[in-house]
């Protein structure tokens, strides 16, 4: 008999998520799971509020005898990255994830993100406010919106809309690890101004593709030497540009600011007299890359020849456009001096599409030390005003400043080594996670990160390892009985 995932421990939590999964979340769409939650509340009479900007607290009193333990704010924010590969036609606004079982890990069948991030942190935040066994004092569950796409839940709090001050992030990847700092951010858009023009006789046109990437998490993974498909695809073309000549028609790649683009193509047209020269370079480009980027066995690169458009960019635009992509920074700028292994700054070359008459380009930097953000974020405004791009930049989040000392970390630390015979890693993370912005809103907050292990987070192979997940549920319940 085929195992349901209300057969893996613990069987409520994993029931909690499925139903979860049953109910869109898009970031920035929430409005469905923000009202699941609120119904959830309501059947349990258990008190709850929302706030303007969507997010939505639910209470519940501290077990007899523990009414004098402070009180606890479990937070996990409710939207997901919508991520697909291609091989179905999901609808993330209507169609429900699928969770599927595969040896030792959860998965999403149809080739869908499966929303683990965070809808694991929501499911225990469920559980715990209907565990009758569990014992605990006050109990706050703050459910934030739109943590992947800005934090703009997490910007939108008031300060009164959580009374506890102590808070445990159930956001983070990896079992047996706390995190007590992660790296602030801020996104860069350039919108570039391209003219075109008709494409002339004795032309040829050919498409290209880069696809099969792994993709990843723009912060955890940005270190793992996995290929950027728009930075492979637009090599290609740029070294055909400088050398022969080219005019792209179109080119586009990858979706969400915080997820390293995995997909990539463009249309582009080149004198028939270069038809021999283009094949070969190809060929050479697409043998070298496949032999260099040894973290991506998957990786597909195809050169398909098709119908020539009527129009293309012209070539000083042409030029402009690779030019910019070729010199946008990606990757680790700088690991840290402070943290052995951690990541400091990096960047993130996200997305390029074409709108109208304009070329969007979307990308995000990172980083813990403020100074070296803006930094970045400046050196990737640089290149796009130089290519005489509209620049805009977010307001940008808050990095998380590690407190070694912290009270509630001492806690965490005890209960992990009383449980599992052996102390957690203790470390920062070069994602972003919210509680920056909590830090600003409440000051003097005490907050650890925690969570079971996940994988390729933001990407269709995502993945969550059941058995973390029950001793990561024991964790908690330890703490919160604990404190």
């Amino acid at each position: 008999m085929e195992k349901k995932l209300t057969d893996l421990a613990p069987g409520a939590l994993w029931g909690y998520f499925e139903e979860i999964c049953r109910v869109p979340r898009p970031s920035g769409r929430e409005e469905k799971i923000m009202a699941f939650l609120v119904d959830f509340a309501r059947r349990r009479g258990l008190e709850y509020r929302a706030d303007a900007a969507g997010n939505v607290v639910i209470r519940k009193p501290a077990t007899k005898g523990r009414e004098g333990a402070p009180a606890v704010v479990l937070q996990a924010h409710a939207d997901m990255v919508c991520e697909q590969d291609g091989t179905g036609a999901h609808d993330f606004d209507r169609d429900p994830i699928m969770p599927v079982i595969d040896g030792e890990w959860v998965k999403a069948a149809g080739g869908t993100t499966l929303g683990a991030d965070d809808g694991i942190g929501m499911a225990a935040c469920m559980l715990a406010l209907t565990d009758k066994s569990l014992r605990h004092g006050p109990l706050e569950c703050l459910f934030t919106v739109d943590e992947e796409r800005g934090m703009t839940g997490a910007f939108g709090l008031q300060e009164d809309f959580v009374q506890g001050r102590m808070l445990l992030n159930l956001d983070s990847e990896d079992e047996g690890e706390v995190f007590i700092g992660c790296a602030g951010g801020i996104d860069t858009t350039a919108r570039l101004q391209g003219k075109s023009a008709p494409v002339s006789p004795g032309f040829l046109a050919a498409r290209v593709e880069v696809s099969g990437l792994l993709g990843g998490h723009s912060g955890d993974d940005i270190n793992k030497g996995r290929g950027n498909a728009i930075k492979i695809l637009n090599r290609f073309l740029w070294m055909l540009n400088e050398a022969e000549g080219v005019r792209v028609a179109r080119l586009e790649g990858g979706d969400k600011r915080n997820a390293i683009p995995r997909e990539a193509r463009a249309v582009f047209v080149y004198d028939e007299r270069w038809k021999e020269r283009v094949a070969s370079t190809f060929n050479v480009y697409a043998a070298t890359t496949r032999e260099n980027l040894l973290a991506e066995p998957g990786i597909r690169l195809m050169l398909d020849t098709v119908e020539t458009p009527a129009r293309a960019l012209d070539e000083a635009s042409t030029t402009t456009l690779l030019r910019l992509l070729h010199g946008c920074p990606h990757g680790v700028f700088a690991m840290s001096l402070r943290v052995p292994g951690l990541v400091e700054t990096s960047a993130n070359l996200a997305s390029v599409r074409f709108e109208d008459e304009e070329i969007v380009v979307a990308t995000s930097q990172r980083s813990d030390v403020e100074s070296e953000k803006m930094n970045v974020a400046g050196a990737v405004s640089s290149v796009f005003r130089l290519a005489g791009a509209r620049v805009e930049q977010s307001d940008g989040y808050p990095g998380w400043a590690p407190n070694p000392g912290s009270a509630l970390l001492q806690v965490v630390a005890r209960s992990h080594e009383r449980l599992f015979g052996k102390p957690p890693v203790v470390r920062s993370i070069h994602a972003g996670l919210e509680c920056g912005l909590f830090l600003e809103k409440f000051p003097g907050m005490d907050m650890i990160s925690f969570g079971p292990t996940l994988r390729d987070a933001h990407s269709p192979r995502e993945r969550v390892h059941a058995p973390s997940v029950e001793r990561w549920w024991r964790h908690l319940v330890d703490i919160l009985e604990t404190i």
